[in-house]
């Protein structure tokens, strides 16, 4: 329980840190990944979509972390969540030519690692 409790701990960090950067500073955030917000309501949807669901992401997580029913759902979540990211990733690397964007294989890795620790966090749980 300790490594799956550590796994949602640093997701809770991460996506609450990267939700809330999204959310106060949206132009900044998504020019890290060459995205320029040409509208007003191109800001709004990254502060809601970007910002938003990985704050509510983190409070989900938050709420997991005291409990073990939520605890499987949330590792689940993580697991589907990252793979879905990954596999569209790849997909958009591939069809967009990725041998140069650094942002993107550096994402993927992210998102291949997370998926696989919260896979093995979810088994241990399993397990026990």
């Amino acid at each position: 329980m300790l490594f799956a409790r550590v796994i949602l701990l640093i997701q809770l960090v991460s996506l609450a840190g990267l939700g809330l950067a999204y959310f106060v500073r949206p132009h900044e955030m998504a020019n890290l990944s060459g995205m320029l917000l040409m509208a007003p309501a191109a800001a709004t949807d990254v502060r809601a979509y970007y910002g938003g669901l990985q704050i509510g992401l983190a409070a989900f997580l938050a709420l997991a972390l005291s409990r073990l029913d939520l605890a499987r759902a949330a590792l689940t979540l993580l697991v589907l969540l990252y793979s879905s990211l990954g596999l569209a990733r790849i997909g958009g690397l591939w069809l967009d030519g990725g041998a140069q964007q650094t942002f993107n294989l550096l994402a993927l890795l992210i998102e291949v690692v997370f998926a696989g620790l919260a896979f093995w966090a979810l088994r241990g749980l399993r397990r026990a």
